[in-house]
């Protein structure tokens, strides 16, 4: 069904894919590092982001104006222009379906044979609700600003877009009759690289196994929880997949006291400044990102469905039950 049904045109009832977070991402990889003489950053771009997303949020319910096109059917009419939809077309306390679509959700017909790709950008900065817009934006106050804080605003700032982007990309080569937003690919893919920072320096940590165990339950239970109806697991898998690979090519550490060695006398053996497999796993991943990036757009522009080239990949982002139907959402 298609996102504008969502404003009961004809008597319908449709919806939008929220990439929505319900697990927590709390854990930060710097309880687990040796104590060393790194910079430690000031966050500042991830509370920027905060506020671009509420800042969009808001931008959108202006725009949705649910009294004008919707009256007597609004929740929390004392708002204004600003109430939202009908709990029925809505049910996380947002604007309609066709609201987002004119502000740039992501949608495939739109992207592919309208030649909007922008909208695989846009469609991060957008949210269903508010129930949809805080679920996510806790999750990158907990995950982002630990983060931005070890390693820097710029590989931060890169594995969040193009997290996010890569989520778009392959939620779009899967899903063609509903629309998409939100964040949550940018967030597992800030997931994913805190997994793959822990291998690439696994060497100078301590309590590597909790870590390891605790980070891959958070993911498992998170990505589990994407199987189910209105979530955009595609969204989630792209996402993390992404940052998973940017994570071996950004976020790799010197080796433990590498810094040092400026003060060591002539003639002494130095260390090289990464080990052998940080390079491995670097060039690897590169190679990786550049060749899954170009084969899943000329996939998606030359119009081409995921679903005939993987005909069980549909059941990753919902699980038939006696309670829902897959098809219907």
């Amino acid at each position: 069904m298609r996102g504008e049904d969502l404003e009961n045109r004809g008597g319908g009832t449709g919806e939008v894919k929220s990439r929505a977070n319900n697990g927590s991402y709390s854990i930060s990889s710097s309880s687990y590092m040796i104590d060393d003489s790194e910079t430690r950053w000031t966050s500042w771009l991830v509370p920027v982001f905060v506020v671009a997303n509420v800042a969009m949020f808001v931008v959108a319910m202006y725009f949705n104006n649910c009294p004008k096109h919707n009256p007597g059917t609004c929740v929390a009419r004392f708002l204004g222009r600003f109430s939202f939809e009908s709990l029925k077309l809505n049910p996380l306390f947002g604007p309609s379906s066709s609201t987002l679509e004119r502000l740039g959700a992501l949608e495939w017909t739109k992207v592919v044979q309208k030649h909007q790709g922008w909208r695989l950008v846009t469609c991060i900065w957008l949210h269903a609700g508010v129930i949809h817009l805080v679920a996510n934006m806790l999750s990158l106050v907990f995950i982002g600003i630990r983060l931005e804080q070890q390693f820097g605003f710029v590989r931060i700032g890169v594995i969040y877009l193009l997290s996010g982007f890569g989520g778009s990309v392959l939620s779009s080569l899967f899903i063609r009759n509903n629309i998409s937003v939100g964040a949550s690919g940018a967030l597992f893919g800030l997931l994913g690289a805190m997994l793959s920072e822990l291998i690439t320096n696994w060497t100078i940590y301590t309590n590597k196994g909790a870590a390891m165990i605790t980070l891959l339950v958070i993911i498992v239970i998170n990505l589990g929880l994407g199987i189910l109806p209105h979530v955009d697991n595609y969204a989630h898998i792209g996402g993390f997949l992404t940052g998973f690979l940017l994570g071996f090519v950004l976020l790799p550490r010197p080796q433990f006291g590498w810094l040092d060695q400026r003060n060591l006398p002539a003639g002494i053996p130095v260390k090289t400044k990464y080990k052998a497999h940080q390079y491995v796993l670097w060039f690897i991943s590169i190679v990786l990102l550049i060749v899954g990036f170009i084969v899943a757009l000329v996939m998606l522009f030359r119009g081409e469905n995921g679903n005939d080239h993987c005909p069980w990949c549909h059941y990753v982002t919902c699980v038939p039950t006696s309670r829902w139907n897959c098809d219907k959402n």
